[in-house]
Formats: structure tokens, sequence, C-alpha cells
């Protein structure tokens, strides 16, 4: 049976939804993860920094701006050395400056993405997917980069029949 792994950054606290910044326990993400989770089951690695992003969502924003254009690496507070168990992993992120957090990214640039099949969620609040699929593609050498999703992060709590059903075709 194939073994499925989620590896998400999700952002907690202030969040941008359609114009307006709200505080918000769960990230938005985080709440696609758990639909996939329930949906075709799987192990779940966070991503989480040591120096965490600022609480206050423009800061934050700036933050992530400064890290993408320096192709920063945050350092984080624990790390995935091995993926060689799973067969089928889903990287899922919020769409910062048009791609995953870089924290994120310094994390899959670490591992041996050899003949695994990889799909990528991105919330966003209307940049979509951005380039996060071709960052995929060239940071998951070897791999089976296969149908990605958009999950608009204002309807996230609310989207668990989309992200399960794409979930299951992935897997499927």
């Amino acid at each position: 049976m194939a073994k499925n792994l989620v590896i998400f950054y999700s952002r907690r606290g202030q969040n941008y939804f359609g114009g307006d910044i709200r505080d918000i326990a769960k990230g938005n993400t985080e709440y696609c993860v758990d639909f996939i989770k329930k949906a075709i089951g799987a192990d779940i690695f966070e991503v989480e920094t040591v120096k965490e992003y600022s609480k206050d969502y423009m800061t934050c924003t700036e933050e992530a701006k400064a890290e993408t254009k320096s192709k920063v690496r945050p350092e984080l507070k624990k790390t995935l050395d091995n993926i060689a168990d799973y067969d089928n992993i889903f990287v899922c992120g919020p769409c910062w400056w048009g791609t995953y957090p870089c924290a994120e990214l310094g994390l899959l640039e670490k591992l041996d993405w050899t003949g695994k099949n990889v799909f990528g969620l991105m919330t966003h609040e209307g940049s979509g997917l951005g380039r996060s699929e071709r960052d995929l593609k060239d940071i998951c050498k070897g791999a089976n980069v296969g149908k990605c999703l958009a999950i608009n992060g204002s309807y996230a709590a609310n989207s668990e029949q989309e992200v399960a059903d794409w979930a299951k075709k992935c897997v499927g």
C-alpha cells in the first residue's frame, strides 16, 4: 500500500482575507492539510522556523519578500532528513511572493526526490499557484510532479470536498 506524506507551512494569527486582515487560530493551509489527511491518510510534517515571522501581517509580508529576493533559507526547529518510506508527497503552503515560503523551499532542497510522486497545494488570496509548480519541478529532481491545486485562503476552511477529491485523484 502506498504511503503518503504532507509537508506544510501554515500561518496562524494575522492573515489577509479578501481585503481585510483577520486574526485566525488555525492557518488556511492547515485546514487543507487536515482534509488531505482525512481523505487519504498521511503522515504530517510541519515546517517551523526557529525565528518566527512577525505576528503583524504587513511586517511578515515584507520579511517574506526580503527572504525571497535574497533566497534566504531560515533555520528550522526540526528537519526531515529522509522521505524514502513515502510514495506520494504533498507539499502545501501559502503563496508568498509567487511561491512557497523560503523556509519550506529550504527543506525541500535537502531531500532526495527520486521516484516520488509530488503534488503541490497553495493557499492564496488571488495569486493562484504562482510559480510554485515550476519551483517544485526544479527542486524535486527525479520526482513526478502531478496536478497541483490552488485554494483561495478565505475559503480554505470550507474547501474539504474540493481538497479531498483532488487528493484522492492524486493517489488513485
